[in-house]
């Protein structure tokens, strides 16, 4: 690991763990230099990560202070937005972009494991945190569950309960993780800038038959959610549940 790498990743866990609380300011560079055996290059360096993370404010002149921490969602526990959200003690929100039924592109098609000609529904929905947009969803459903979906409101709730009241088996999660760069619409919807560095997770949802019943492009902004994967030396993740971590370059 390189040595802004070092500093950076050791700030930021000082700040997610609250060692460095909301509105703490950061030891000065001329300190974090001391303390990692650092020149100012390598500090500035991480400092600049951890703004564009949105942990810490920086300005001319100013003292780098501690901004709002990130909620942390365990992706391997596999359960919904509003569940996790609900669960910290939060207000979970949602609002739709489009739900609509459309032949989905090739590459979608080939992932739910059906023909080029076959329908499926298209799920497009804002979600929030006390009512700030953490995490624009971009889900395709095969045709036969995705129509349950016109039968009720996606912006009353969560959709994988409202799915799972209906009998829809909902068993297992893969996800890939990796960061892009906002577009136009995510910016429009997470009130960022475009550009701004995504969280992304590719999500894959199967029944308990092994049935592909989702493909998901979640995209969550970094200052507001924060993915964990927990590891376990004797623990063995069936294949459809594992958990696979990449870093390509930015697309969609």
């Amino acid at each position: 690991m390189s040595l802004h790498e070092t500093v950076r990743t050791t700030l930021r866990d000082r700040i997610l763990s609250g060692a460095l609380p909301v509105g703490a300011a950061l030891p000065t560079t001329a300190e974090l230099s001391v303390e990692f055996g650092a020149s100012r290059g390598p500090v500035r360096q991480a400092l600049a990560a951890l703004a564009t993370e949105g942990l810490i404010s920086t300005g001319q002149g100013r003292v780098p202070t501690v901004m709002r921490a990130p909620f942390a969602h365990a992706i391997d526990d596999f359960f919904s937005f509003s569940a996790w959200v609900t669960a910290m003690g939060r207000v979970p929100g949602q609002r739709t972009i489009e739900l609509a039924l459309r032949r989905p592109p090739a590459s979608v098609a080939a992932a739910l494991g059906v023909g080029g000609d076959t329908r499926a529904v298209d799920l497009v929905r804002v979600r929030s945190i006390d009512d700030e947009p953490v995490m624009i969803e971009r889900s395709t459903f095969v045709e036969h569950v995705g129509r349950l979906i016109f039968d009720f409101d996606p912006d009353a709730g969560s959709v994988f309960t409202a799915l799972l009241d209906r009998g829809v088996s909902l068993e297992h999660g893969e996800h890939t993780i990796d960061a892009v760069a906002a577009n136009d619409q995510d910016a429009a919807a997470l009130d960022v800038a475009v550009g701004t560095p995504l969280l992304r997770v590719h999500r894959l949802t199967r029944s308990a038959a092994g049935e592909v019943i989702e493909v998901a492009d979640d995209r969550y902004r970094p200052d507001r959610a924060s993915l964990i994967v927990h590891n376990s030396r004797t623990r063995t993740a069936p294949a459809p549940s594992a958990v696979r971590r990449t870093t390509t370059e930015s697309s969609r």
